[in-house]
């Protein structure tokens, strides 16, 4: 299986679906894009590190700036992760894997970066795709009540190639995401963070796990309905 650059976030809050050693099925995670990803290539930053007392076992924690993934090595592998350490720019490529509810990278290859220009393309190049994918999730939107469901599948395959399993992830992401709220999530955060004189808005944007479109938008509405002000530029307070 090829391994996609993809964004962290929508791997993370994909549905996972597990392999079948016997069928000789990989596992994935279909994104509410309907992208399915089984291999992934990510760019991202190391926020943190471990390694077992007995060298067997070893990960880190990658942050892309929308998500944060585990990447984990077992074995012979945990030499892959040598050398690397906090704050490191890293390529990561492996396997999606599922443990506990946790979504992680099962690493296969583990390099830094040193051109940081390298991930500004790699985020161009990802963004590039996500407008092509979001232009079929829009259409398949604007479809979902003036057609059957068997339409509507049959639709899906044609025009995008997209098959029951993923169109069904889409349909279920487009009307989860008509019912999330995360104003509250802002409030909430803003109110633990505060200390007496309010929250730099890039300190919501560093400790929150959301997308910054997301936060950007729920402070807005915030700011609009009187919830929050600005004491003074760029710091935010709940009222």
């Amino acid at each position: 299986m090829p391994a996609k650059k993809v964004r962290i976030f929508d791997v993370v809050n994909g549905k996972y679906f597990a392999g079948s050693k016997e069928e000789l099925k990989p596992s994935y995670v279909i994104t509410s894009l309907g992208q399915k990803v089984s291999r992934v290539n990510l760019i991202a930053t190391v926020i943190d590190k471990f390694v077992s007392e007995d060298q067997n076992y070893a990960a880190i924690r990658i942050d892309d700036g929308t998500e944060v993934i585990r990447a984990k090595a077992f074995k012979e592998s945990v030499k892959l992760l040598e050398g690397i350490e906090l704050g490191d720019l890293v390529t990561v490529i492996g396997k999606l894997k599922e443990y506990n509810g946790e979504v992680y990278v099962n690493a296969e290859i583990v390099k830094k970066i040193t051109d940081a220009n390298f991930e500004t393309l790699r985020k161009l190049e990802i963004l590039n795709e996500i407008a092509e994918q979001k232009k079929a999730v829009d259409e398949i939107k604007s479809l979902l009540d003036s057609m059957s469901e068997e339409e509507l599948k049959e639709y899906a395959k044609d025009k995008f190639g997209m098959d029951e399993e993923t169109l069904n992830v889409v349909r279920d992401s487009l009307r989860v995401k008509k019912e999330i709220d995360y104003k509250p999530k802002i409030l909430e955060l803003i109110k633990k963070l505060d200390e007496g004189n309010g929250v730099e808005i890039v300190k919501i944007f560093e400790l929150s796990s959301l997308p910054e479109n997301v936060i950007e938008s729920a402070i807005n509405e915030l700011l609009a309905k009187g919830m929050l002000f600005e004491p003074k530029a760029a710091v935010l307070k709940v009222v």
